[in-house]
């Protein structure tokens, strides 16, 4: 549904048009087609897959599992989303899917859950990054067949770093509107607690620059995992970023475990396994010392909760 503050049509789509720009100079062309997923020979090739897995395995409508791809922007998300992609059984619905997204944002649940029921694959991925917080009310759809969540989550400064490239200012103008009140109805401001509201005032978002207001932003977007109770939730999985891009084979099959689903390398093909860039100081922006103390703290308890669950998971494999 349209925020009581959208902006029209043709300042939308030059605003995203600027920003295509911007990103295809400092990141090059071949970066933004990958980005976007608009080389036509792999989206032909992976919709004939498609046709051919519902054509000689297609499931009955209204048996999918909804899994539903979280957590903040920037984060690595569509690295996963093209790893699942390759896998004819899943049925992908990314945030530039109109039938689902109107402006990146979902459309109501109604629309959802038609579209879920309307599906013969055994999975529908989902990828709603800006109802995030709302992953716990997602899960608990009526009608569904019970789904799962994935909430990625990425290094701050790195994260950052993309953030600012790609969108400018844009998380420390959404945080300065949740400070004095003018943020609306728009997806930021959103299910955010009286506490959270103190956090950011607290810091003042005047004050700081771009990159210490993405990393503020990184900070309360992910709180949510713990807010919301879910790293307590057996079907809710976190998902690092970096570890994925170290360890491709070993992060996918801990996923499709999760998921049970099958596990097979083209999950991760595209995926060239990384060494550390070095020091984190190497790589570290000089972000605002008292965002940089939260951040780090958030940082070592979602590893930690990450941490916890795998070691759950290899128990449960082992009994």
């Amino acid at each position: 549904m349209a925020a009581d503050d959208e902006v029209s049509a043709l300042a939308y789509t030059v605003r995203r048009l600027g920003r295509h720009l911007r990103w295809a100079r400092t990141e090059g062309i071949g970066r933004l087609i990958e980005e976007d997923r608009l080389n036509p020979v792999d989206r032909i090739g992976t919709a004939l897959a498609k046709r051919r897995w519902r054509r000689r395995a297609g499931r009955a409508p209204g048996s999918a599992m909804p899994v539903y791809l979280v957590g903040l922007q920037r984060s690595g998300t569509n690295m996963l989303v093209r790893g699942l992609d390759a896998a004819p059984e899943v049925e992908v619905r990314n945030e530039n899917d109109s039938t689902l997204f109107h402006r990146f944002q979902l459309r109501p649940d109604a629309v959802l859950t038609a579209t879920l029921h309307r599906s013969r694959h055994a999975y529908v991925l989902v990828k709603p990054l800006c109802e995030s917080h709302r992953v716990d009310e997602l899960l608990a759809l009526p009608g569904l067949v019970p789904g799962r969540a994935l909430w990625v989550y990425r290094d701050v400064d790195d994260r950052a770093r993309s953030e600012v490239a790609k969108f400018g200012d844009a998380n420390l103008r959404a945080l300065r509107a949740i400070a004095d009140g003018s943020i609306g109805r728009r997806w930021q401001g959103q299910r955010l607690d009286a506490a959270t509201v103190e956090l950011i005032r607290a810091h003042d978002p005047q004050r700081l620059d771009p990159h210490s207001g993405a990393a503020l932003f990184w900070y309360v977007r992910n709180s949510l995992v713990f807010q919301l109770g879910l790293d307590q939730r057996a079907d809710v999985l976190l998902c690092r970023y970096d570890s994925l891009v170290a360890q491709p084979a070993a992060q996918l099959r801990r996923l499709c475990a999760f998921l049970d689903f099958p596990y097979h390398p083209r999950l991760h093909a595209h995926i060239a396994p990384r060494e550390s860039p070095g020091p984190a100081g190497d790589r570290r922006l000089p972000i605002d010392p008292h965002v940089r103390v939260r951040c780090d703290e958030l940082t070592d308890r979602l590893d930690r909760a990450a941490a916890e669950a795998r070691s759950e998971t290899k128990a449960a494999d082992r009994g």
